[in-house]
């Protein structure tokens, strides 16, 4: 029987814990700075090709019109189902304001009025990513101030193992 021996490279201890929290945050910020979007397409594609059918009843003077309105109306969240886009929820109240988007679609409005409209009627809820103002501060810069605090609360950690450890 041959038996084979493999020396792997041992990293000194010390060094470690420091190299698995770096990863650990290169990875939390790759995460929290991911391109994907709660208006992008790609998230809605399962509930798309059902519920799109009560939109396309509509009559929009062209297919660039009724593309517009169905972007618009994915990235405003149903104020009664408050966890899905006014595509996506068959609410009745979901449904007038998808008629309301086709009726400002068709009446010439920008999607900046559509929003305003909205905004002014149902408040910064309807809007998938919320407008960086005072009010929505807190929910803006929350995740980071939690990231840093818990980053440093491991580095303490680590500190405080290595002190030990030499002891």
């Amino acid at each position: 029987m041959i038996r084979l021996y493999l020396k792997l490279p041992r990293l000194k201890e010390p060094k470690a814990p420091y190299l698995a929290l770096v990863f650990g945050f290169i990875i939390v910020i790759l995460s929290v700075l991911s391109p994907v979007q709660a208006s992008g397409e790609q998230i809605f594609i399962a509930a798309d090709s059902q519920l799109v059918e009560s939109v396309e009843t509509f009559q929009f003077r062209s297919p660039l019109e009724h593309k517009r309105a169905l972007k618009l109306a994915k990235t405003l969240r149903c104020p009664q189902c408050q966890n899905q886009n006014l595509i996506e929820s068959n609410s009745p109240v979901a449904k007038d304001l998808r008629l309301k988007v086709y009726q400002m679609i068709n009446a010439g409005s920008t999607d900046q009025e559509v929003i305003e409209f909205m905004t002014s009627r149902f408040g910064d809820f309807v809007l998938y990513q919320p407008k960086f103002i005072p009010q929505t501060y807190v929910l803006w810069l929350a995740p980071f101030f939690i990231l840093l605090l818990f980053g440093l609360l491991g580095i303490r950690s680590i500190r405080s193992n290595m002190r030990e450890d030499k002891l």
